[in-house]
C-alpha cells in the first residue's frame, strides 16, 4: 500500500476506527489500515476493501467477516463500513458509553469485535465528559 493510499483511508474515515469509532488522534495505540474482505479470503488491496481500524478491533475481527448474532444465534455479516451505514446498524446507549447492534450484522460485530470492551467504554466517558465523544463522523449518528 502507497503512503497516498493510506492518507486517502485516514481521511475518509476522519481519524476514527470505523467500527468502533475510536479516535486515532485520542489514542494511545496505532491504528491499522484493514482489509474488510480479508486477503486469506480473497480480498483485494483496493480502497474500496480497506477501513482504518483500530489496534483492538483489528486483532479481533483477524480474517472474519461474519459471526453469530448473540439475540438470534443466526450467522450475520459484520459490518462493512464501506458498503453500510452506522446508524442503520448500532446507535449509543444513552449515556454514549457502549456501541449497541441494532441489527443482526449490527449485533454480531458489536460481539465479535468486542466493541464494548471496559477500556474503551471507560474512555468514551471521559471523552463524553469533555464533549469529545462521540465523534462527528458518519453521519448521523452523534448527537
Amino acid at each position: 500500500m502507497t503512503e497516498a493510499e493510506r492518507r486517502i483511508v485516514y481521511s475518509r474515515a476522519q481519524y476514527c476506527c470505523e467500527y468502533c469509532l475510536s479516535q486515532a488522534l485520542l489514542s494511545h495505540d496505532d491504528f491499522a489500515v484493514e482489509h474488510i474482505q480479508p486477503r486469506a479470503l480473497d480480498g483485494t488491496d483496493d480502497l474500496s476493501n480497506l477501513a482504518l481500524s483500530c489496534q483492538g478491533c483489528n486483532n479481533r475481527k483477524f480474517t472474519a467477516i461474519e459471526a453469530e448474532d448473540p439475540v438470534t444465534g443466526v450467522i450475520a455479516p459484520l459490518y462493512n463500513p464501506r458498503e453500510q451505514q452506522w446508524a442503520d446498524h448500532f446507535s449509543w446507549s444513552a449515556d454514549y458509553g457502549q456501541m449497541e447492534g441494532i441489527t443482526p450484522t449490527g449485533r454480531a460485530t458489536v460481539a465479535r469485535l468486542d466493541l464494548n470492551r471496559s477500556p474503551l467504554v471507560n474512555l468514551r466517558r471521559v471523552l463524553y465528559a469533555a464533549g469529545h465523544h462521540p465523534p462527528r463522523v458518519l453521519g448521523d449518528m452523534a448527537p
